[in-house]
């Protein structure tokens, strides 16, 4: 996997196939729902200043310019209303030369933008991973310190805090990832190869790109990809992906090595179900059900069986084997929310909440019926 957020300068080949969009650092890597209320189209965002659990509606952003027969002739209005909210990141180590003294090294360089009026930015983690100082340029010139406020390396989201500096900031709204159709313009705007706030268009491509999908991957990340055509090159991780209402739709987050456009984002409903938690502890505690599932069979599917994740192991002494759990059980709503895929079950299980008991509809042979489970602390690899 090549990172884009690396060492000034230098892009380092990880592995051949996946690139992420901030400059090379030479690692590996790449997670409270979003209230549904507020105006159409756009998503209520957690204040960073409040509890965790208030949310702060935003005002529906305006439509982009359109002509009489729903073409978009320019773009040029939209940039000029969110451009003002993207940043460029860098990351710098402190390291001591022979003499004793100490310098900074440049560690990695990204994009993010200002999602809070207070100065409250979303990047990608591997921007910022190992780094002990934060720079965020503005788009007016500014360059303020930030320190991380919370991370993520599973789904490669990180949180910062601007400091010294005096808000209100000019801010991007959030914008419903899920409604989101393949075939719908997305603008991005970012720092590729620190060519500061480049813009760049295309169509949402396809949805729902997991490691399966994108090799090189980490397998114990969490991936739910969008897939865009918008050209996105390393010195782009971390910046918005926007819909043409100026709100943001996904974190641009990686490319496929050796393919023209063909980018990949974070869909922004993924991110706001972090958010809350990641602002309120600095990281994600995961919880699991304690097994390895898989998706369905096409004989599953000839049965009629239409979506699922079938178990194909349960761990001894964990939440599955406890609440009754088999081998081949499949497992086709939780908590209330239909399963759709291993991935999504996985998904879903990670974010419901150490210690919280859940509903799961279970399938065995012709059977189906409810069960209750307690979830675990996930085990870290």
């Amino acid at each position: 996997m090549k990172r884009a957020g690396g060492r000034l300068g230098v892009i380092t080949v990880v592995a051949a196939l996946l690139v992420g969009c901030g400059n090379d650092d030479g690692k590996s890597g790449t997670a409270g729902s979003a209230d549904p209320s507020g105006p159409p189209g756009s998503i209520p965002v957690p204040s960073a200043k409040a509890s965790v659990e208030a949310k702060v509606p935003r005002a529906e952003a305006p439509p982009a310019t359109v002509d009489a027969k729903g073409a978009v002739p320019s773009f040029a209005p939209l940039v000029k209303r969110t451009s003002p909210a993207v940043v460029l990141v860098k990351g710098w180590v402190k390291k001591t030369n022979n003499f004793g003294r100490e310098f900074l090294d440049s560690h990695g360089v990204g994009s993010g933008f200002v999602y809070d009026a207070e100065g409250f930015v979303l990047t990608n983690n591997h921007v910022i991973d190992g780094a002990t100082e934060i720079e965020v340029k503005l788009a007016d010139g500014r360059k303020l310190d930030a320190k991380v406020v919370g991370a993520d390396k599973p789904t490669d989201v990180a949180v910062l805090e601007l400091q010294e500096g005096k808000p209100p900031y000019p801010h991007l709204k959030m914008g419903d990832s899920d409604a989101l159709e393949v075939g719908d313009w997305v603008i991005a705007i970012g720092n590729p190869f620190g060519l500061e706030h480049t813009v760049s268009a295309g169509i949402l491509s396809a949805k729902g790109r997991t490691k399966d999908d994108v090799k090189g991957l980490d397998p114990t990340g969490y991936f739910n990809f969008l897939q865009t055509d918008a050209s996105i090159n390393p010195g782009n991780s971390g910046g918005p992906l926007l819909n043409l209402a100026g709100q943001v739709v996904g974190i641009n987050s990686a490319v496929r090595a050796n393919a023209n456009n063909i980018g990949f984002a974070i869909p922004m409903d993924m991110v706001l179900q972090l958010l809350p938690v990641l602002l309120r502890d600095g990281k994600i505690h995961r919880s699991a059900i304690g097994i390895t599932a898989d998706d369905l069979s096409q004989d599953d599917i000839d049965k009629g069986i239409k979506a699922g994740a079938r178990v194909m192991q349960v761990r001894p002494g964990q939440s599955g084997d406890k609440a009754g759990l088999a081998r081949g059980d499949i497992i086709i709503e939780f908590n209330g929310k239909p399963v759709r895929s291993q991935h999504e079950l996985r998904w879903l299980a990670s974010i419901a909440g150490v210690g919280k008991t859940v509903s799961m509809r279970v399938r065995r042979g012709e059977r189906t019926f409810d069960m209750r489970i307690t979830l675990r602390e996930l085990e870290e690899p």
